[in-house]
């Protein structure tokens, strides 16, 4: 239905001779622009978990055609698009940071040993990786793969089997449940590696990012209910006269 009154226009498909009539999807009416911010045609709607263009345009209008207005709308949805649900990001956070990063006090060693592309081992767990990644700042090594190393182990560079080099980690995790920083009242807080955190500082994990950036998504303008049909008259009328 939304591209019923679409104009017309010709193409030339590849290497094809003759034009063909299609529909201009490019065409452009902004009546949506016009009234997405007068508050007598909009109101605020959080997307809940689960909730669908489709659905949601259901609940609100009572029928699937008005979801293509949440997107012309809002433009934070139009350009990343629909929210995910929580299962969802879980699941991305998992794709996206699938290894392990462990972390320790022992700053100085790893400053010089402990390097990208070093096979590690940990004494208790057996657990073996290869270095992927290094934040000094955080004292963290991710390492590649979920191993199983064990918070409080002793960690070991394999690199040079005569004069082996260990670390005692503070803890090891999931790299999407890892620190990504820390965060005070201000915002971004400095942390000295070589020592616990203070307790006014707050950890902000990987998958805290996504969730934070994925929730900013959720917080959307609609068409009121009662505006619905006169808007989308309006709208079609429009785009039949581009």
């Amino acid at each position: 239905m939304f591209f019923k009154n679409y104009p017309q226009t010709l193409y030339k498909f590849g290497t094809e001779t003759s034009l063909t009539a299609i529909q201009d999807l490019s065409a452009y009416v902004d009546l949506i622009d016009q009234v997405k911010d007068n508050i007598n045609f909009y109101q605020e709607y959080t997307i809940l978990d689960g909730d669908r263009p489709d659905t949601l345009s259901s609940k609100l209008y009572g029928s699937i055609a008005y979801y293509w207005t949440f997107f012309l709308l809002n433009d934070s949805i139009r350009q990343q698009g629909w929210p995910l649900t929580a299962q969802e990001i879980r699941a991305k956070a998992a794709v996206d940071y699938p290894n392990t990063t462990v972390t320790t006090r022992d700053i100085d060693t790893i400053l010089n040993h402990f390097q990208v592309g070093d096979t590690v081992s940990g004494q208790t767990s057996a657990a073996s990786g290869t270095v992927l990644k290094r934040d000094i700042d955080l004292g963290q090594l991710v390492v590649s793969g979920t191993n199983g190393f064990t918070n409080d182990e002793i960690l070991r560079d394999n690199s040079d089997p005569e004069f082996p080099q260990t670390i005692q980690l503070v803890s090891a995790a999931d790299e999407h449940n890892s620190i990504h920083h820390y965060e005070d009242a201000d915002g971004y807080a400095d942390v000295d590696p070589r020592s616990a955190p203070g307790a006014l500082l707050t950890a902000v994990t990987y998958i805290d990012r996504y969730v934070s950036a994925n929730d900013t998504l959720k917080e959307i303008k609609v068409i009121k209910p009662s505006a619905i049909g006169e808007i989308f008259s309006a709208y079609q009328e429009a785009l039949r006269t581009v």
